[in-house]
């Protein structure tokens, strides 16, 4: 978990200052996040954690802060195992 926090306060740190980024403050509401950003944080996330972003998972509550992209990539990676394991 916290591995996959730095990776995406490094993600961020390209395009703002993360420096005074706490790993709760939301990002969308700080007015740090266009809408080609949250394309390109979608992309992210899918790369550098291997996991699919469906529709299901569009929702701003699961993108606005660093806990929230943790817990999306946690749930996803469990639903991964789980469904393999099927």
């Amino acid at each position: 978990m916290k591995e996959d926090k730095e990776k995406i306060i490094s993600f961020l740190s390209g395009f703002f200052r993360t420096d005074t980024l706490k790993e709760d403050d939301d990002i969308f509401n700080l007015g740090l996040v266009n809408s080609l950003f949250a394309m390109q944080l979608v992309l992210f996330i899918e790369t550098e954690f291997g996991i699919a972003i469906g529709d299901e998972d569009l929702e701003i509550e699961n993108f606005n802060t660093v806990n929230a992209l943790v817990k999306l990539i946690e749930r996803k990676r469990a639903s991964h195992i789980f469904n393999s394991a099927l």
